[in-house]
């Protein structure tokens, strides 16, 4: 049995049709989690200058470039990588 403890960060999710609430954002194959919810911010905010920057150099158009539904969530974050929203909801490797 592990003994780590559980930690708490924050991860970035997005709406899916399918699946429902599912993380944006992986680090090998497990959520990536952030320390702070500014942290978690900024990486929105980084993702958003990239798609503007490819908007301005004709790769994307207006509105996909302008358009993020990305959204963060405060999570635990159990020994072997899962995470866990408040609403007991359980996220393992990347599929």
């Amino acid at each position: 049995m592990d003994k780590r403890p559980i930690r708490s960060g924050y991860a970035i999710f997005i709406p899916t049709l399918c699946q429902g609430t599912m993380p944006s954002c992986y680090e090998e194959d497990h959520a990536s989690v952030f320390a702070t919810e500014v942290e978690a911010q900024r990486e929105i905010a980084d993702h958003q200058l990239i798609r503007i920057q490819q908007f301005l150099d004709g790769e994307r158009d207006f509105e996909d470039a302008m358009t993020s539904e990305e959204y963060i969530l405060p999570v635990d974050v159990w020994p072997d990588g899962r995470i866990s929203t408040e609403e007991g909801r359980l996220y393992g490797k990347q599929e």
